[in-house]
């Protein structure tokens, strides 16, 4: 595609930010912004230049990127390459694997990937593939009857070992990666165990929660996440342990996920017969925009601010305000959770391909919750929310990718309600100048 032609295509790179929007059919665009994927191919350069437009735009102007930029390989490719790759990846939690030996097995931009507890109590994440010849050290079927060291817990996602050892030549490896045996091996000139071993990549342990940062160039993420740890210090959540897990295989792009967790606008919609009878859309509002996170605030109704009866005992070290709201949190790039007065939640979303991702849903308890004399009949019942709310996400998410692919697609407008995607573009547009919110560019002032 020629650069005059893109230009064309997406109307909005004209736009400067403080300039007065397009406006047209609908007063959202002129007619040659309209859609004609069946005649064009957008390219990633054009895609990146309309983000930048897109974002530059002032809330009350804003509005929703193209269909592409949640379809494109090419804008995937981009993302994991510039903004995941780039940035700290959750993993896990600490108190998943909290014995030396524990690990889980899993992968993360297409890493085949270790996340083990170690004999020496460091927490590492290694390659699961063998330094011999490329084999995932534990494929799907692993952990079988007989098969090696591995103890299986929970399938063959996590166990306890204590070695690793790849099936098909019987190569081990201590947990800490280095080759420990490897049978058959003595003929073979100028071979030396000592420089052979599974790869290591950066971990950092943050509040519990265990990070994978594969560029290995990031800056620590302490640093990065300084705001959002004091948002997060009163659960204590290194203390908290895992009680929930549930699995999802998603047909949408990672983006939608994102979205959809930090906006509270659809509460009206999706969420009319759950989230929005105790935090109606129209209370809650975004704080000031942060260079590495983001924390929307959901204050209660009136009525729901008393403690349920289906409520563990609340975190006694919170702040007051989280005893009367809940808050949803983004460390960029993609790590999610949402608290309650007496619980932690945490997604884990791992991007597949441009309209597939896999989903991690987390629910973290402290020791006074699963003390608690009702556990049981209180841990099922946050199960049932958890699945409850998170279907009516995932139906609507699905539907929005659908709707993607539509030769019905408009570019929509963006309701004040739904600032927290304004700054998720203006966070990608940022990393597009291979940069953060707010160095070159003022922060955006918050709601309240």
């Amino acid at each position: 595609m020629s650069t005059d032609t893109s230009t064309t295509y997406f109307a909005e790179a004209t736009v400067k930010a403080g300039e007065a929007p397009l406006t047209g059919r609908n007063g959202v665009g002129t007619p040659t912004e309209e859609y004609r994927r069946d005649k064009k191919e957008v390219s990633l350069d054009a895609l990146l230049r309309e983000l930048q437009a897109v974002a530059d735009l002032p809330l009350a102007q804003g509005r929703t990127l193209p269909a592409e930029a949640y379809t494109s390989k090419e804008m995937l490719d981009w993302e994991v390459e510039n903004v995941l790759g780039t940035g700290w990846i959750c993993l896990a939690h600490q108190s998943q694997i909290p014995n030396p030996g524990d690990f889980i097995n899993l992968d993360s931009l297409g890493e085949p990937l270790i996340v083990v507890h170690g004999k020496d109590g460091e927490i590492r994440i290694l390659s699961r593939v063998c330094p011999h010849r490329a084999m995932d050290i534990m494929p799907p079927g692993f952990g079988y009857d007989g098969h090696g060291p591995a103890d299986r817990r929970e399938g063959r996602e996590c166990g306890h070992t204590r070695l690793f050892l790849c099936p098909y030549h019987h190569w081990s490896f201590e947990l800490d990666g280095t080759l420990k045996g490897c049978p058959e091996m003595h003929k073979a000139e100028g071979f030396c165990r000592d420089e052979i071993g599974l790869k290591s990549f950066w971990c950092e342990v943050w509040n519990g929660f265990i990070f994978l940062n594969l560029s290995g160039d990031a800056a620590p993420i302490a640093e990065q996440y300084a705001e959002l740890g004091r948002d997060l210090a009163g659960w204590d959540a290194a203390k908290m342990k895992v009680v929930i897990e549930k699995n999802w295989d998603c047909d949408f792009n990672w983006k939608v996920l994102v979205e959809n967790f930090m906006e509270s606008y659809h509460h009206l919609g999706a969420h009319c017969k759950t989230l929005q009878l105790t935090m109606p859309a129209k209370g809650t509002w975004t704080e000031q925009e942060r260079s590495h996170s983001m924390r929307v605030n959901l204050p209660y109704k009136e009525s729901a601010i008393t403690s349920a009866e289906t409520d563990f005992p609340y975190v006694p070290t919170l702040d007051p305000e989280h005893y009367h709201q809940m808050a949803v949190y983004l460390g960029y790039p993609s790590f999610l959770t949402f608290t309650g007065p007496d619980r932690l939640f945490w997604y884990r979303i791992e991007p597949i391909a441009p309209d597939k991702s896999r989903l991690v849903t987390s629910l973290l308890l402290n020791d006074a919750a699963l003390a608690d004399p009702q556990y049981p009949e209180k841990l099922a019942e946050a199960e049932k929310m958890l699945v409850d709310f998170h279907l009516e996400d995932m139906e609507v998410c699905t539907a929005v990718q659908r709707g993607f692919y539509a030769n019905g697609y408009q570019r929509g407008r963006l309701s004040h309600l739904e600032m927290p995607i304004w700054l998720i573009q203006r966070y990608l547009a940022a990393r597009a100048r291979g940069t953060y919110p707010g160095v070159d560019r003022p922060l955006a002032p918050g709601q309240r």
